[in-house]
Formats: structure tokens, C-alpha cells, sequence
């Protein structure tokens, strides 16, 4: 799941990159608001981590532009400012929650894999499809009742597709998603982990929509 990482403490927006890449996320770190906003424009994210105090475009203003513009992306405030009238403040701007400094990283972790779920309509932890079950939080994988062995980048292409079951995904969908700025991607990287997935889960777990990209079918009842 790729993430927005919005901080311009320089120590505590590296410990953010390490401590959300640890539990399963693919975070990008900016450290000003216009930043972020050009961030937002050009790719696609399953969540933001917004600090309020930004050099160039505060945090606040960042978030009214973006609800402004329409924007449903799931945000949560990270901020030392920790008044009843900030709190009320950031969350009347459209922040989906907010969490004050200093704060534990497994919180952050479960905060924003929470914001998430309610953004996909999804208020269980786990995500199931047919015989497979995916746990984020312990970043644990079973088939069938039994553990399945998957690397980071198979797991979280997995995930991207057990999310967006029933529709079809582009390449580059799927590389904006388990790639931070920061990864290096090959040039069939991603028919790799598929090729992967499929030994692991059966060929049918995801289909090749030719000329289009690929898809998790949708579950029949």
C-alpha cells in the first residue's frame, strides 16, 4: 500500500520511511506542503500522513485544497500540536484522524491500515478471496488453511489485488503501487511476482487481460 509520508523534521520523516516500510507499507516522504500537492497530482495513494506545521503550504491548507478539489483520499494528521482547537480544526478541515507527537509506530501502523479499510468499504482486518487469506498487520498469508511463504513485494502486490478484486489493473497501476520513489523496477518485474503468485495460488488467482493489464476475478456466490 503506498503511502503519502508529509513531514519536514528530517529525522522523524526517515524514521517514518523505516518504520512504515517495516510494517508493510510503501512510503514516499515529502517535507513541504507544495511538495506535497505536486506528490498528489502525479501519483496514486492509498493514504496521506500529513504534518500541520509545513514550510511553503501548511498541512491545513494542504488538506482544504485537496477536499477542496474533490479529494477522498483517507488522511491522518501527524502533528505535535495537541490542543482541543487543533484537534477540532484539522478534523473540521477533513482529516480522517489525527495522532499526536511524540507516538508509538505501531499505532501510526494500525491507524492508517484502519483508515484504509473504511476507505474500501472493508470493516475486517483480514481479506479473504476464495481459499486465500491475507492478514496486514501480521503480514501473514494463508492458503487453505496452511501459511504461504511470500516475499515483501509478492505480498503486497497480493494485497493490491485482493483490494481491487474484480477489476482489471494496468502495469503501471500495480508498479504505483508496490514501488516507492526510491525502488529500483525492472522491466518485467511485475510478470515475475505474478508468474510467483500464480505457482503459489493456481494459475486462475490472477488473469491476463491482454493489451489491458491483469485481474483478481471477482468471487461468485
Amino acid at each position: 500500500m503506498r503511502i503519502l509520508v508529509v513531514e519536514d523534521d528530517p529525522m522523524l520523516g526517515d524514521a517514518l520511511q523505516v518504520g512504515l516500510r517495516q510494517a508493510g507499507f510503501v512510503p514516499d516522504w515529502i517535507s513541504d506542503g507544495i511538495g506535497a500537492e505536486h506528490a498528489l497530482a502525479t501519483t496514486d495513494y492509498v493514504a496521506m500522513v500529513l504534518d500541520l506545521g509545513l514550510p511553503r503550504r501548511s498541512g491545513l491548507e494542504v488538506l482544504r485544497r485537496l477536499r477542496a478539489a474533490g479529494g477522498k483520499l483517507p488522511v491522518l494528521i501527524l502533528t505535535a500540536r495537541d490542543t482541543l482547537e487543533d484537534r477540532i480544526s484539522g478534523l473540521d478541515g477533513g482529516a480522517d484522524d489525527y495522532l499526536v507527537k511524540p507516538f508509538e509506530m505501531a499505532e501510526l501502523a494500525a491507524r492508517l491500515r484502519a483508515l484504509v479499510r473504511r476507505s474500501g468499504g472493508s470493516s475486517q482486518p483480514s481479506l479473504k478471496h476464495g481459499a486465500i487469506e491475507l492478514d496486514p498487520a501480521a503480514h501473514r498469508v494463508c492458503f487453505e488453511g496452511r501459511p504461504q511463504e511470500l516475499s515483501a513485494k509478492e505480498f503486497a502486490l497480493l494485497q493490491v489485488f485482493m483490494q481491487n478484486s474484480g477489476r482489471v489493473l494496468s502495469r503501471h497501476q500495480l508498479e504505483e503501487q508496490i514501488y516507492g520513489w526510491d525502488d529500483e523496477t525492472g522491466s518485467n518485474t511485475i510478470e515475475v511476482y505474478i508468474h510467483h503468485l500464480r505457482r503459489k495460488f493456481g494459475r486462475e488467482v490472477v488473469r491476463t487481460v491482454r493489451g489491458v493489464g491483469y485481474l483478481m476475478p471477482r468471487e461468485t456466490s
